[in-house]
């Protein structure tokens, strides 16, 4: 038998629902994640790229004189700031009765820096410094008095060192390499022996430079390791014994707070051991931070929270990092009109187009940070007036449902965006906890508000007793908090705090 397949062509309709991500959706997004600094410098690109974009002045800021016809003077369309599209979310923040609205919040702003604590980086010596160089204030005396304005960095300072005890020419020039060898803690990173082979001299004759230069200030500064480091430091201060050199070379026994070990090795008492462990932590470990210290990048809020003085919260962006953008319409219709092909008015159109989009994104992505972080301050009101104890349990759903959003989009505005609050600069990220349940059938506690907890138990413990994982387990639940006590250790290591065992060494190493 022979079976025959047949085959046959027929027209069906059918109906589908796909997402097409656009590269104009797909620039909003983006625009939606970006921190407002981030986002400035992606609005430099792009005005780069579009000639019909323009940066627009802030609010009193002189605007730049121009020839008329090529100023926007009102015709381009600006993006808001963040004053006027905080405006109206403002008014939906929770209020309460006036002096009750920040409680003891102010005593919890961290100024940066500056002499009145206002926040303020005192940039004065700077200042002056550039004044002189480009000619401005009193130009008297200015190359001494800027280099003296100026700190000294710790090349500046074992340069000079290196000049007056270092009479020999070769020597001078193995110093010299070796200096530049040093990282940012004055710790050595290049072998000797590498050394030698550079310079073409015998290893001794390095080692001979290296000792003299571990002799310089500050002590400690050369060396090729912690314990060398700590040596040369109490070299200087004549305290190096073979107790202490004992001590440094099991520097792990004393990081395991092992309190035995070390005392059989060292052989000394308990008291001995004790006054070496509290000579050996008034050291520097890191001599070279004195001269240069390790810049530290300021985070930048993108929303800023303020207390009303009639009550309630004002919650708006940072509009000194916000960029504003305008689209010179004025620039396109000249342009346009002396276009003399399709191709050149399909490329204004389509930068036109571009633009407009921009500022909408721009609007779009104001508007839904300041949805997002109103409910927030809404959800964690308690923390604002009772601190960490009073975090509630929140999750990415509870402020989408709340603003009718998508859980994604709210993942993306809190992603790398922090918020100044009267208690700090936070980011948005560390309002959402998860929760731990109550064990008396009462509201869930947050697990940031339980970590502060349990440190706070260990923070406060006597000086004679330690709190075990088990006993901080039945403490939390004497006040309601039902926890395992794989929980409690994994937040205690989370926060880095040491086990039981090891908070006693350290206690008896203390004594």
């Amino acid at each position: 038998m022979h079976s025959r397949t047949g085959f046959s062509q027929r027209l069906d309709l059918r109906q589908s629902q796909t997402l097409v991500m656009t590269p104009q959706l797909q620039q909003a997004i983006k625009m939606l994640q970006l921190s407002n600094v981030e986002l400035a410098e992606f609005v430099a690109t792009e005005i780069e790229q579009n000639p019909l974009l323009e940066h627009g002045e802030r609010d009193g800021e002189d605007a730049p004189a121009g020839d008329g016809e090529d100023a926007p003077a009102g015709d381009g369309e600006a993006a808001p700031t963040a004053e006027s599209a905080a405006a109206p979310l403002a008014e939906e923040l929770p209020t309460a009765a006036p002096g009750e609205i920040a409680g003891d919040a102010a005593d919890h702003w961290e100024a940066a820096a500056g002499d009145e604590g206002d926040g303020s980086v005192d940039r004065g010596g700077e200042a002056r410094t550039w004044e002189r160089s480009t000619g401005g204030g009193d130009s008297e005396g200015s190359g001494v008095e800027s280099a003296a304005a100026r700190p000294r960095t710790l090349r500046e300072h074992l340069l000079e060192q290196i000049g007056a005890d270092l009479p020999d020419l070769g020597d001078r020039v193995i110093a010299v390499h070796l200096l530049d060898q040093l990282d940012e803690a004055g710790y050595l990173t290049g072998t000797l022996t590498d050394a030698a082979e550079r310079l073409g001299c015998s290893v001794a004759r390095v080692e001979r430079v290296l000792m003299r230069l571990q002799e310089l200030d500050p002590p400690g500064v050369f060396a090729r390791g912690l314990a060398e480091c700590l040596a040369l430091q109490l070299r200087d201060r004549n305290r190096l014994d073979p107790a202490m050199q004992k001590l440094l070379d099991n520097l792990p026994l004393l990081a395991a707070r092992d309190a035995g070990a070390l005392m059989r090795v060292c052989g000394v008492d308990a008291e001995d051991l004790a006054d070496m462990i509290a000579e050996i932590r008034s050291l520097d470990p890191r001599p070279g931070h004195a001269f240069d210290p390790p810049l530290a990048q300021p985070v930048v809020p993108d929303i800023i929270m303020r207390a009303q003085p009639q009550g309630g919260w004002t919650v708006e962006l940072n509009a000194d990092t916000l960029p504003r953008v305008l689209v010179n319409n004025r620039y396109f219709a000249r342009v346009n009109s002396a276009a003399r092909s399709k191709i050149e008015r399909d490329y204004l159109a389509d930068r036109l187009q571009a633009a407009n989009w921009l500022v909408k994104s721009l609007h779009q992505r104001a508007t839904t940070i300041l949805k997002v972080a109103t409910e927030i301050v809404r959800q964690q009101e308690g923390f604002f007036h009772g601190g960490v104890a009073a975090l509630r349990p929140l999750i990415l759903r509870d402020i989408a449902d709340a603003i009718g959003m998508h859980e994604s989009t709210v993942s993306r505005v809190t992603t790398n965006k922090y918020m100044a609050t009267p208690r700090g600069l936070f980011e948005l990220k560390y309002f959402f906890s998860s929760s731990i349940a109550d064990s008396q059938g009462g509201e869930a506690h947050s697990a940031e508000a339980v970590r502060f907890r349990i440190r706070s138990m260990i923070d406060n413990e006597a000086s004679d007793d330690t709190l075990s994982d088990e006993k901080i387990v039945e403490l939390l639940q004497r006040e309601g908090v039902d926890i395992a006590r794989r929980t409690v250790a994994k937040y205690r290591e989370a926060m880095r705090i040491p086990s039981s065992v090891q908070r006693r060494r350290e206690k008896t190493l203390a004594l």
